[in-house]
């Protein structure tokens, strides 16, 4: 291959390229990034650098030294349109064309709006430029903010803006928050978390609208309540960046089919990171974008599929003052079971918590919170086990 491109400036675009230099590929790389930034780390931004604990230097992946030693022509600030498959050329925004030998798609996500245009102080968090902006809006004094959605984003901004001593309501349209990753019994204890920290938890109930004018003044519930608001925080999931991908043969289906090589039906085309469905799954986790680059570009490299992804799933999150961490494949059928730790008032303990999910007497799913140590020693055992099944199939 004489020339690489990667679409995205992001975290697995940035390993994707790193992958590129150490397997040893010396030709043309190219990095398409529609952020004027390069890449930085995102999980901050809904914790430290909201609260102000962290600058933007503290975001930075990478830096002048490592970007000349990667020796990428950086074309930043300019979106990718369209996709030629068959003359193997990715079209930009502003007319320009570049011409490409292999394809590495890291495109990531965007974050959903509530639709229609809506008045100002109305948010949503994905990139730094919407960090800088809901910061600035934070630090003017204190603000009844309300927060669509109780994901990890939303319960990770709830838990910034509370510290900072603004009124928080977060309204989640399911019983529970959570309940998709971590199910009933554990999602009610991350609940108990918002109870905790002094933020009004608003569940079963859906958004109708939002008041205001000129600047949103509160957010109508299909309940028939109206909460008032001064800042708006939508965290109502993302939608993968594959529209510029409209019209060639890539198969898409929310993400860029591939298989568990990270490889799409045209083997010099691989997708890494939150935009890429693999093996039938689209894993938005920092985990994952930086594990899977590797068997992306090995397979690029080769010119089909010899290295597959096979690690357990692994996510954290950080809210108000605890360390979530959950490592696995829960099924909706497991049990689970408290094996370190307990709970108080439905909440962790001081101390925090160990719990296994268990499917006919096997562990499927390990989550902890505040207990790194006991965590880290069954994350572990989940691969060791993980690895077994993969031998004896």
């Amino acid at each position: 291959m004489r020339t690489v491109t990667i679409v995205g400036a992001s975290l697995s675009g940035l390993y994707a390229a790193r992958e590129l230099r150490a397997q040893g590929y010396d030709g043309r790389l190219v990095v398409i990034g529609d952020e004027p930034h390069h890449p930085y780390d995102r999980p901050p931004l809904s914790k430290d650098f909201l609260t102000g604990r962290a600058d933007e230097n503290r975001l930075h992946l990478t830096d002048a030294e490592e970007i000349a030693e990667l020796d990428a022509a950086w074309l930043l600030d300019v979106r990718a349109r369209a996709l030629d498959t068959r003359g193997r050329t990715v079209v930009l925004d502003d007319g320009r064309t570049v011409a490409t030998d292999g394809l590495v798609i890291a495109t990531g996500a965007s974050a959903r709006r509530l639709p229609g245009d809506g008045p100002a102080g109305v948010h949503t968090l994905r990139t730094l430029d919407d960090a800088r902006a809901l910061r600035e809006e934070l630090i003017r004094g204190p603000r009844r903010v309300v927060i669509i959605g109780g994901g990890f984003i939303g319960a990770e901004t709830a838990s910034s803006c509370s510290s900072l001593g603004h009124s928080v309501t977060v309204v989640e349209a399911a019983p529970l928050p959570l309940v998709p990753q971590l199910g009933a019994g554990m999602a009610a204890v991350c609940a108990a978390l918002h109870r905790r920290g002094g933020v009004h938890l608003v569940t079963g109930t859906g958004v109708a609208g939002l008041r205001g004018t000129v600047s949103v003044t509160g957010v109508e519930l299909t309940d028939g309540r109206t909460l008032p608001a001064d800042l708006v925080i939508v965290g109502i999931g993302t939608t993968p960046n594959t529209s510029w991908l409209a019209g060639s043969t890539l198969a898409l289906r929310d993400g860029v089919l591939c298989d568990d090589g990270c490889v799409t039906a045209l083997p010099q085309v691989v997708a890494v990171g939150d935009v890429a469905r693999a093996a039938g799954v689209r894993a938005e986790h920092w985990t994952s974008a930086t594990q899977q680059p590797r068997v992306a570009v090995t397979n690029l490299l080769a010119g089909r599929t010899v290295a597959t992804v096979d690690a357990v799933p692994y996510f954290w999150s950080d809210q108000y003052g605890a360390r979530i961490q959950f490592a696995g494949r829960r099924g909706d059928g497991d049990s689970v079971h408290i094996t370190e730790g307990e709970l108080s008032d439905g909440a962790p303990a001081e101390g925090g918590f160990l719990a296994r999910y268990e499917r006919n007497g096997r562990t499927t799913a390990v989550l902890a919170v505040d207990r790194p140590r006991p965590f880290m020693r069954a994350r572990r055992e989940l691969a060791r086990e993980a690895t077994v099944d993969v031998a004896g199939e």
